[in-house]
């Protein structure tokens, strides 16, 4: 969707509105007066008092001070530091003198505030009113572009700033720069950058954010590095960025570092911040670091709320879960698509099925509208306690087209239960939408594989290889110093590879002492029985498992990082590992956290 800077819209501006009058006998007295007021308006926005800014603005308007632009300035500004930006321009509305800093600050108040559409519908109207924009006024619309994630625009409003000579502003530059990386499109934020005489923290900040956001964690934190050696002075931003990065890639020690370096810059109370420190140590298992930086942060915005709710989820922290969701609403903040999304995903993975639905149904009672993903998450709570009639019911009855995430949620409980009739139907359902990830290809391989049909299950991989799709390899990775070890499996290409199956070889001893028999039901393919048993031994999992044993002090958890979800047969011979070895090990699948210690683990088998 487009939207041209140049087009005939309805005024916005009230430009016929009546010219209000001072009375004259104020006049020697009112430069002194609206001085004042400008003041008190800036305190009551540092300090968010509506009460009394709505008693000052009702103050300005019975003085008549409100023809002054800089009043009006503040005003807008005011309420949109309350995020009441309709009430900013409404203020707009009433303004006689409309300066660039008036247009500035009611485009800004939009962007900020998530209005977008209308910040560029000013901008448009503040051209056809003949007002130059500036170095606030460019960001701000380069701002609302990002936002929509609309290059187009942006593309079109950085070649005016180009064209009345802007090429050099900084900040027009760098919030170009953030645009363009908001927009996906890397390459051009790159070359923006780097042609950039000067830069500032937006602009570092923009193409770090950007190259973290395209999953090229490398570059973001080489960014981060030179920024740094450059004695840039980053702000809450573009650390958040930089530890999201860390998040991501499980870098724990790097982290934490940088949660060092948030400290001793005073930015750890922000709540930006606090919101990537909570995922930071929630995807590297440590979720009592996520819980201390909730604890810690004084003021909480939703976002730090939703990273509390999903690492409790991923956790299985559900009961943790509920109790944060009664808080927030004890607290005054409403819940959005995302804390519905977070309560969802821990009622699947606890398979407590009445509490999905009641949740489900909070939904429009919030003012949030169901999404695929909602439905998503209700069909998977459904599917995996074995109710999947009923899941196909609420698939049949989504007010909008399935999605390949709903169909991979009935396809998953379809594997859990065995019920290859519903899992080849849902294939067929699939296929109907067009190409696929690998992903459901493989799981309607491994439901027919599940149930012993291996020839439907070998047509499944192959119609995977005929569309040339490439199944993920299974991957476990652990991190020690500043080195991360990645295996696959029967991998024997670590230099500590012979050392590593002598360890397996002793666990196998111990394990069998214990009681513990292979289940390979868990190896989908058809071969001879002691090869299943020595291909399931060698699962990636259990090789990074015998590293860390082999590496790690007695006292420190083994924190194992998985790509694709754990199979059953691990889940239970690492039970008996942790159990054997008297080792608390934290597994991190691509679905949930699994704490295992003295032979039990934090999902009470039910993921």
């Amino acid at each position: 969707m487009s939207y041209p800077l140049v087009q005939e819209t309805t005024s916005l501006s009230h430009s016929h509105s009546p010219k209000p009058s001072l009375n004259p006998q104020h006049i020697p007295n009112f430069e002194l007066k609206f001085r004042g007021i400008c003041n008190n308006l800036l305190s009551l926005t540092q300090s968010r008092s509506l009460p009394k800014g709505l008693a000052l603005h009702a103050h300005i308007i019975k003085s008549g001070i409100q023809i002054i632009p800089l009043v009006s300035h503040h005003l807008i500004n005011f309420y949109s530091k309350l995020q009441r930006p309709l009430d900013s321009t409404q203020v707009f509305h009433e303004t006689y003198f409309k300066s660039s800093t008036t247009w500035s600050s009611v485009i800004s108040s939009l962007a900020q505030n998530e209005h977008p559409f209308l910040a560029l519908q000013f901008f448009r109207e503040m051209l056809h009113n003949g007002v130059r924009p500036d170095d606030h006024i460019f960001p701000c619309a380069t701002k609302a572009c990002g936002i929509l994630c609309d290059y187009r625009v942006g593309e079109s409003i950085h070649c005016f700033a180009l064209k009345i000579g802007f090429e050099s502003d900084v900040f027009v530059g760098s919030s170009v720069v953030d645009m363009y990386a908001k927009c996906r499109k890397i390459e051009i934020a790159r070359k923006v950058f780097d042609e950039m005489p000067e830069r500032n923290v937006v602009s570092w900040s923009g193409m770090i954010y950007g190259y973290a956001q395209m999953g090229e964690d490398e570059e973001a934190l080489r960014l981060f590095k030179i920024a740094l050696g450059e004695g840039l002075d980053v702000n809450d931003f573009t650390f958040s960025s930089v530890i999201r990065v860390c998040g991501n890639s499980t870098l724990l020690e790097l982290g934490k570092q940088i949660h060092g370096l948030c400290l001793k810059t005073s930015y750890d109370s922000s709540s930006f911040i606090g919101s990537a420190l909570i995922s930071l140590y929630s995807k590297c298992g440590l979720v009592e670091g996520a819980y201390r930086v909730f604890d810690e942060v004084p003021v909480r915005n939703l976002g730090m709320w939703n990273s509390m709710l999903i690492a409790c989820a991923q956790h299985g922290h559900t009961k943790k879960v509920f109790g944060l969701f009664k808080e927030m609403e004890s607290v005054g903040m409403k819940p959005n698509f995302i804390t519905f999304l977070c309560v969802l995903y821990a009622c699947s993975h606890a398979g407590l099925v009445p509490e999905g639905k009641f949740y489900f149904d909070l939904m429009k009672k919030h003012g949030v509208e169901p999404g695929d993903q909602h439905y998503a998450s209700l069909v998977d709570c459904l599917g995996r306690a074995g109710k999947l009639q009923e899941a196909v019911q609420v698939i049949e009855k989504m007010p909008m087209q399935p999605t390949e995430s709903v169909w991979g949620a009935l396809l998953t409980g379809c594997r859990i239960h065995r019920n290859t009739e519903l899992a080849a139907y849902v294939a067929d359902r699939v296929f109907e939408l067009g190409p696929v990830s690998s992903g459901i290809h493989v799981l309607l391989s491994n439901a027919y594989a599940a149930a012993g049909r291996y020839q439907e299950a070998a047509k499944a991989r192959k119609m995977l290889r005929d569309r040339s799709v490439k199944k993920e390899t299974g991957l476990s990775w652990v991190e020690e110093g500043n080195k991360v070890h990645t295996f696959a499996a029967g991998d024997r290409s670590h230099s500590k590879s012979k050392e590593i199956y002598e360890k397996l070889d002793e666990l196998g001893d111990y394990m069998e002492q214990a009681g513990y028999v292979a289940d390979t039901n868990y190896v989908l393919q058809q071969v001879a029985g002691q090869e299943k048993s020595e291909t399931i031994r060698c699962h990636s999992e259990r090789l990074a498992i015998a590293f860390a044993l082999i590496t790690f002090p007695p006292e420190r958890p083994i924190r194992v990082m998985k790509n694709l979800r754990v199979c059953g047969d691990c889940h239970n011979a690492i039970k008996v590992i942790s159990k054997c070895t008297k080792r608390v090990i934290i597994v991190r699948d691509n679905n949930r956290f699994h704490r295992f210690e003295d032979g039990k683990c934090s999902c009470g088998d039910y993921w």
